[in-house]
């Protein structure tokens, strides 16, 4: 899931009027040109000195938000360190931020950052490493890294978290309404054959969540993408194309479609489902019985940005009382343990919320999407052409 920024605006998650705010879904990724300009992942020498300011770049609405608008987590780094924090909200969807941040790179340049984060669903972060645009986190400034959940410590793009340590995740999954479907919804075959739902469903606009969860359904798996595979996954959504049983490909406009009934059920994403709950109880969000997909926003250090100075707020951010504040707020999944057991005093309903912090059952059950397959051009135009865009 690569398109954070519309589902927060949606939600209005940080809006001070409680007004809602809606953009176009975004396009999928497009095949970019870029100069790899021979460039190593060998890092220079750490400085270990702190900066004076921390330059770090972000999704909108992605952060712990305080009364006066500021950000109390970034405060306290500031009153542990002496580290000011220049945090600016201008990552609007993985692929414009990486055709912004590669022409600099690719000249062995920095972007004015020392943090960024980008998901590891749309393969820029392992484009990144490849193209040796990324500078190795310094490990021991972060012993806080000994709280990372287990499930998230060795992803295949970045086996021993040498370049990455998650920001929040999210899983995608079914959504539906039990009034309107009747039963217990937890299978991809029945949601796309039960004459009950024909013309009552949507899927996602998002290569990775669609196509996954249909993978899944068919006994294949997403991490490892072949020609075969995904064929197998066209057919069976082209099969539901055409027999009407899809209404639409939606992006996170599936949630008032949801809630005001028009459809009943449809492929969704656990954050949403956590807001949309808060006014709609009676929905539901379930993890297929063949398995959901599983998506990470990585925090990610570019090039000639400041290794000591962000390696030493990934360790800030991993302290579970700090992590629990962010998560309070944010509502996606939180990838530190231990945050769950300072949120059971402070906010007990989140830190009991599977969504937030799910079940190590969850977990094994959702899978990431393969990195390379999501760039090739060819299954973006095929998909495309699946789902009409």
């Amino acid at each position: 899931m690569s398109d954070r920024l519309t589902r927060k605006q949606f939600f209005g998650r940080a809006a001070a009027g409680g007004a809602l705010l809606t953009v176009p879904g975004l396009a999928s990724a497009c095949g970019t040109s870029v100069n790899n300009a021979s460039k190593s992942n060998a890092s220079a020498p750490v400085q270990k000195k702190l900066a004076k300011v921390l330059n770090f770049d972000n999704w909108p609405l992605y952060i712990d938000v305080g009364k006066s608008h500021n950000h109390p987590s970034l405060q306290q780094f500031t009153k542990q360190t002496g580290v000011q924090v220049n945090y600016v909200e201008n990552i609007n969807d993985n692929q414009s931020f990486f055709g912004k941040i590669q022409g600099p790179l690719s000249r062995g340049e920095g972007i004015g950052a020392d943090l960024i984060v980008m998901t590891d669903s749309s393969g820029y972060p392992q484009k990144l490493i490849q193209l040796g645009w990324l500078e190795k986190l310094y490990k021991p400034a972060i012993p806080n890294i000994k709280n990372l959940v287990a499930s998230q410590q060795h992803p295949s793009w970045d086996p021993n978290r040498d370049y990455s340590l998650p920001w929040q995740s999210g899983m995608t999954g079914i959504g539906y309404d039990p009034n309107k479907v009747g039963y217990e919804l937890t299978s991809v075959d029945k949601l796309l054959s039960d004459p009950k739902l024909k013309g009552k469903i949507t899927l996602l606009n998002e290569l990775s969540d669609t196509v996954g969860l249909i993978m899944l359904a068919n006994g294949d798996d997403p991490a490892h993408v072949t020609k075969t595979t995904w064929n197998r996954a066209m057919n069976t959504i082209q099969k539901a194309v055409n027999s009407g049983q899809i209404r639409q490909f939606t992006g996170n406009d599936y949630a008032p479609l949801l809630a005001n009934g028009s459809i009943y059920a449809c492929f969704a994403w656990s954050g949403d489902l956590v807001q949309l709950k808060a006014d709609h109880p009676g929905l539901k969000w379930n993890l297929p019985d063949t398995g959901g997909m599983l998506w990470t926003d990585n925090m990610l250090i570019p090039l000639k940005g400041n290794v000591f100075t962000a390696s030493t707020y990934m360790n800030f951010y991993y302290e579970p009382k700090i992590a629990a504040e962010v998560e309070d707020y944010v509502n996606y999944i939180c990838p530190c343990q231990g945050a769950d057991k300072v949120l059971e005093k402070t906010d007990p309903a989140v830190a009991h919320n599977t969504l937030i912090f799910p079940t190590q059952q969850m977990y094994n059950n959702a899978h990431p999407f393969d990195p390379v397959a999501v760039n090739n051009p060819t299954y973006k135009q095929q998909f495309q052409n699946v789902i009409g865009a």
